[in-house]
């Protein structure tokens, strides 16, 4: 499948599979979050709707930093097996209940599954292996006893799990101001990471992870520790993702490894799933930290 052919819609797809299939030749995790990233970006633009303007800028700052790299060069054409997606999956399960790398084996995953599901020509063996690869790459971290009390809803129950994630998420950006938001904004990420496998009808894969999201949040429930460092918080700013002027004000090399696009993705998912005015309503006050 050449990358070429493709069109404007799926070419954002096809780079990030591209970039999520060749990470482990490189720096796993960095080259991860770039692959990862891409497919966010596309998936924030189209379920979001975001007007035009908005669209190129993104896809112009992937232009100017990634997709001209060598992570993201085409693969060989080969006969696409779709089929072969589970394998994905498998080896999703097999890193067992063990938190991995803040969850980015889980969040990776999803994002690999959810775009080659959406462009299943791309789904080549060569593409599924180096994907695989990556996801075994990862490992533990933090890997604590989960607090016993820690017991997010069902997975498969999208707008109770939603909720859940977002009220943990917004708690950890008061709980680590000063230190940065990595902690919350993964929140995010890997909660929504498991919300949508269900989604998609993976409820298993999503489970098979549900240890390791209570490690998650007890970590983070944790706060900064004594090692933390100080990190400057954004200032305060009326702009959010969804807006094309929020795109306009970003710098062409402000997208780091891709969080910029990832914490996004997941937050607008995660509301639209929660579907609870009262919880945007007080995420819309502090989402500026994040962002």
């Amino acid at each position: 499948m050449s990358d070429k052919r493709e069109t404007s819609d799926e070419r954002l797809l096809l780079l990030g599979l591209n970039g999520l299939a060749r990470a482990h030749e490189m720096d796993y995790f960095a080259d991860g979050h770039r692959g990862a990233a891409t497919v966010a970006a596309h998936l924030l633009c189209v379920d979001n709707k975001l007007d035009e303007q908005a669209a190129s800028r993104i896809t112009e700052l992937i232009d100017i930093n990634w997709a001209t790299s060598p992570l993201f060069e085409p693969f060989p054409q080969a006969e696409a097996e779709p089929e072969q997606i589970s394998r994905i999956g498998v080896a999703l399960t097999e890193g067992g209940q063990t938190l991995r790398q803040v969850g980015h084996n889980a969040i990776f995953a999803m994002l690999a599954i959810k775009a080659f599901r959406m462009v299943p020509l791309a789904a080549t063996p060569e593409r599924i292996d180096g994907v695989c690869k990556l996801i075994r790459s990862f490992t533990p971290w933090r890997d604590i006893e989960p607090d016993r009390d820690i017991d997010p809803p069902p997975f498969a129950d999208s707008a109770a799990a939603s909720k859940f994630v977002l009220q943990e998420a917004h708690d950890a950006v008061d709980r680590f101001i000063g230190f940065g938001q990595g902690y919350s904004g993964h929140m995010l990420t890997f909660g929504q990471a498991l919300v949508e496998l269900a989604a998609m009808g993976d409820v298993e894969w999503a489970e098979s992870c549900r240890t390791a999201f209570r490690k998650y949040v007890t970590v983070t429930r944790l706060g900064p520790g004594p090692d933390a460092k100080p990190i400057a918080d954004h200032k305060p700013s009326e702009l959010r993702p969804n807006q094309a002027a929020y795109w306009a004000k970003r710098s062409d090399n402000s997208v780091g490894i891709g969080h910029v696009f990832k914490y996004p993705y997941s937050y607008y998912e995660l509301l639209r799933r929660a579907e609870d005015p009262s919880l945007q309503q007080a995420w819309d006050r502090k989402a500026y930290h994040i962002f």
